[in-house]
């Protein structure tokens, strides 16, 4: 608490990266060192306020691993949210059907300020996959291919704000410079759709689209992911337009 009587932004900033450290930890969940080391928290201070939530019920740990979870209050309190925020039953069938047609893995990843978070998938049935998306599963903006489909779709004046905010450079690689990113920009806006061609894991290729909101912003994405094996010049260009086809019934049904 400050002086006020208030809590303290930077303990609301802890708890939150916890929160979302434990979201994208799921269904296994995460031991206090691995949080700590994902938060930059100090284990002590990670461990306090772990503490903290269970007392709340928002996180759980099992007591023979001591691996920590989500907790049943932050599943009730999702379900409070689901009516304003929860597009999964308009968009279940089309991520399905995404993977039933191309036989890659679909997803339906949401913007959540400067990440996307993946709140769907569907397996396909190619028996190769690519693991490096799965539900909770967060990227900052530009990295994947959700996250540069809705990046790209931005105005030119936030996509500054972002990039000179942020260091994807720094935390993912060369292939992340601001010169390199705008050159994804560039030819995500040329097809509409975004191609991610192995900049995350190699041989790991994937495809994404951007759904709106009835603003007319991106909010979501639609995507595909794969091997490189799969995703050659003349089927990525097919997978695209099959995205931005998908991608737009899904603008239309939630305008409506």
């Amino acid at each position: 608490m400050n002086a006020s009587g208030g809590v303290r932004p930077h303990v609301v900033g802890r708890i939150g990266a916890l929160l979302r450290a434990l979201g994208a930890a799921e269904p296994a969940g995460a031991s206090t060192t691995d949080l700590g080391l994902a938060t930059g928290l100090a284990r002590p201070t990670a461990h306090r306020l772990l503490m903290s939530l269970a007392a709340e019920g928002l996180v759980d740990r099992d007591r023979g691993t001591g691996r920590w979870t989500l907790g049943p209050e932050l599943y009730l309190l999702g379900a409070g949210a689901a009516a304003r925020y929860d597009i999964g039953e308009q968009a279940h069938d089309v991520v399905a059907r995404l993977a039933r047609e191309t036989g890659e893995s679909a997803f339906l990843s949401a913007r959540r300020g400067d990440e996307t978070v993946c709140v769907l998938s569907e397996e396909g049935s190619f028996p190769l996959r690519s693991h490096v998306l799965h539900e909770g599963v967060r990227f900052p903006l530009g990295v994947a291919s959700a996250g540069l489909a809705i990046l790209s779709h931005l105005p030119a004046r936030e996509i500054d704000e972002y990039l000179s905010r942020v260091d994807l450079l720094g935390n993912w690689g060369r292939a992340h410079s601001d010169v390199d990113i705008r050159s994804r920009i560039e030819s995500t806006r040329e097809t509409g759709y975004a191609l991610n061609p192995g900049l995350l894991v190699e041989g790991s290729w994937g495809l994404g689209a951007a759904v709106f909101d009835r603003a007319g912003r991106p909010a979501w994405a639609l995507s595909l992911t794969g091997v490189e094996t799969r995703f050659r010049p003349e089927r990525v260009r097919e997978m695209g337009v099959l995205l931005l086809e998908r991608a737009h019934l899904l603008t239309s049904r939630l305008r409506s």
